[in-house]
């Protein structure tokens, strides 16, 4: 099993501005000490570039993204079916993303979803594709996953809503792209030996794991907080000057990626195949 010496959360916004209010970075050390969250103003791309020093450092970290890094490809056996651009693989999905939205400030992806082929595929404001499915839209296969295990996940399709995901994980691919080659990111690269690895985390999971009941996912104060915390084997936090979920979100991710990461299951899932390994990928903790 890979052993970690650093368990960073990163709850994502896809936000299409400079500073997203809902980025939040949280860190745990080995052990039992209390994570602590990394206060700055944090953009998309201050986070791609401290995600790259930890890379020229070394730092064998842990690091979970709460988006999706892929869109569903195996129920229809492509991301973007009658579309010959569509890309065989997340790795060709990222770049394809950045191509299209290169020019969007702030690693945003408005040129994606309204390019005159991809937007068929989105439900937007205003806009639904037509070739968005009825009802709740495409879903991967781990997505099935989280829905068995009593969560709600959401099509990574639909970009409509305060609980969708599709905005964020279009701005996420395109961090991936920029960090390929310094950052692997399983499954769609191999555990690395050394340095850091990004896998892709869902918040309500480590909520859920730390006794956190179906219908209540959101900690905005400090007593609930340190409640999970204890059940993951943490010590309580230092008080913070303000509590919002996207910071507790962080800071009980980072305690869970640490509780959870020497589980060889959560490594070795039991649904995860090559090909999904490469095209869909798949949440850490879904087994």
């Amino acid at each position: 099993m890979p052993v970690f010496t650093d368990f960073i959360a990163i709850d994502w916004s896809g936000q299409a501005v400079e500073r997203p209010k809902g980025l939040a970075v949280a860190c745990a050390q080995a052990g039992t000490g209390a994570p602590e969250l990394v206060e700055r103003n944090w953009s998309r791309q201050d986070i791609a570039d401290w995600l790259g020093d930890l890379a020229d450092s070394g730092t064998r970290a842990l690091i979970g993204l709460d988006l999706s890094p892929a869109f569903p490809l195996v129920d229809q056996g492509a991301y973007f079916p009658g579309w010959n651009q569509s890309p065989p693989d997340g790795p060709a999905l990222w770049a394809l993303v950045e191509e299209l939205s290169a020019e969007d400030p702030h690693l945003a992806a408005t040129s994606f979803v309204s390019h005159p082929e991809a937007r068929r595929h989105f439900r937007q404001m205003g806009d639904c594709g037509d070739l968005f499915p009825p009802g709740r839209g495409r879903f991967r296969v781990c997505e099935h996953g989280q829905a068995a295990m009593q969560l709600s996940p959401y099509s990574c399709f639909n970009l409509v809503g305060a609980s969708q995901v599709g905005k964020s994980s279009l701005t996420g691919m395109r961090v991936l792209h920029l960090l390929r080659g310094q950052v692997p990111i399983w499954p769609f690269d191999p555990l690395p030996e050394a340095g850091p690895v990004l896998v892709e985390i869902y918040t309500s999971l480590a909520a859920r794991t730390a006794g956190m009941r179906k219908g209540i996912s959101k900690i905005r104060d400090g007593a609930t907080l340190d409640a999970m915390l204890a059940a993951l084997g943490s010590k309580p936090h230092a008080p913070l000057a303000r509590y919002d979920d996207h910071a507790t979100d962080a800071m009980l991710s980072a305690a869970w990626l640490r509780a959870v990461a020497d589980d060889p299951g959560l490594w070795a899932p039991e649904g995860l195949t090559p090909e999904l390994a490469r095209t869909e990928g798949w949440t850490f903790g879904v087994r």
